[in-house]
């Protein structure tokens, strides 16, 4: 009888060498790259049949087989996962266990308004459009601050989401990203800015984004405006006027707008506007709460991406005469 023992355990250890060996070799694909979706509560059963479907090439029963006798096939977790040419039993059980999901991105621009996030979310690949049909105050119900302004409430960043994720988990990431960026800002803040709140510190910023065309200039155009709020002078920045006209904006920002009364017209009206204006990065954030120390009230375009700082309004008007009407 010892013989046939012995057989018996060669048998056994060939096979299950064989076995071994089996979940080290490259599955077949049915395409270059494989997309699968696990649902969640799916059996070890299920995710084998699942595989196969989705174009693996291999015997269900022999996955599910390596599936149970790894101890994992109770810890294989749902998710979206794309698979590659040279995928193994292995490989794809490593996969399943980690939670290794294929993964899509949308970027959030700094200084792009609500509107533009919105447009950038429903153009993302395979993200859920659950904001859709929402109004800009729905979606704030939905994320948790009912009756809060949307606009500047994202931090602008580039953002990896797993294939079906509703885009309203990437909107509440971006808005924790926000308040994690704007606490540690106003926490660095120089204690003898003109600004009172954390909230006023994301508008100005939102301010500054907007104004700035060179990132060496931002703690100068940040200081404008505190010289300006502390002397209680309109802040008169375009880009509250354009943001306060919506969609009537066509590109072209004439006299009359400035005159054209809107709660962020800082031309007509004293102060910050109620709301941001647009999404502001860190380097806005913090520019706005350590302005530069400079007595500089006015600022204009010099035409290469850099502005003109002045003191007086006579410097700016000669400032003014040289960057934009082109004369001496």
């Amino acid at each position: 009888m010892a013989w046939l023992v012995s057989a018996t355990l060669a048998v056994v250890l060939a096979i299950g060498i064989g076995f071994w060996a089996w979940t080290q070799h490259a599955v077949s694909l049915s395409a270059p790259t494989v997309e699968v979706s696990i649902d969640p509560g799916s059996s070890a059963k299920d995710v084998a049949q699942t595989l196969v479907q989705a174009g693996v090439q291999v015997n269900p029963t022999l996955l599910y087989a390596w599936f149970r006798l790894s101890g994992h096939a109770r810890t294989l977790k749902a998710g979206s996962y794309e698979l590659a040419l040279g995928a193994t039993p292995q490989s794809l059980l490593q996969k399943l266990v980690r939670g290794e999901e294929s993964l899509r991105t949308v970027t959030l621009v700094e200084g792009w308004s609500f509107r533009q996030v919105r447009q950038a979310l429903a153009k993302a690949d395979q993200l859920k459009p659950d904001t859709q049909p929402l109004e800009d105050e729905d979606i704030m119900v939905r994320l948790g601050r009912p009756q809060l302004h949307p606009e500047g409430r994202f931090f602008p960043d580039t953002y990896a989401y797993a294939k079906g994720s509703s885009d309203l988990d990437v909107l509440r990431r971006a808005m924790k990203a926000m308040d994690r960026r704007l606490g540690s800002a106003w926490q660095a803040r120089n204690p003898a800015i003109a600004l009172k709140t954390p909230e006023e510190a994301l508008i100005l910023a939102s301010i500054v984004e907007k104004e700035t065309g060179q990132p060496s200039d931002r703690a100068e155009i940040s200081a404008v405006f505190h010289n300006r709020l502390r002397l209680g002078m309109m802040l008169q920045t375009d880009p509250t006027v354009i943001y306060g006209m919506g969609t009537r904006f066509d590109g072209n920002l004439r006299k009359n707008d400035l005159r054209q009364d809107t709660p962020w017209n800082t031309y007509t009206r004293a102060g910050l506007p109620p709301t941001p204006i647009a999404m502001p990065g860190k380097a806005a954030l913090l520019a706005a709460v350590q302005p530069k120390a400079s007595p500089s009230l006015y600022f204009v375009a010099r035409g290469d991406g850099s502005s003109a700082f002045s003191a007086t309004l006579d410097e700016h008007n000669r400032a003014v005469n040289r960057y934009q009407r082109g004369r001496p």
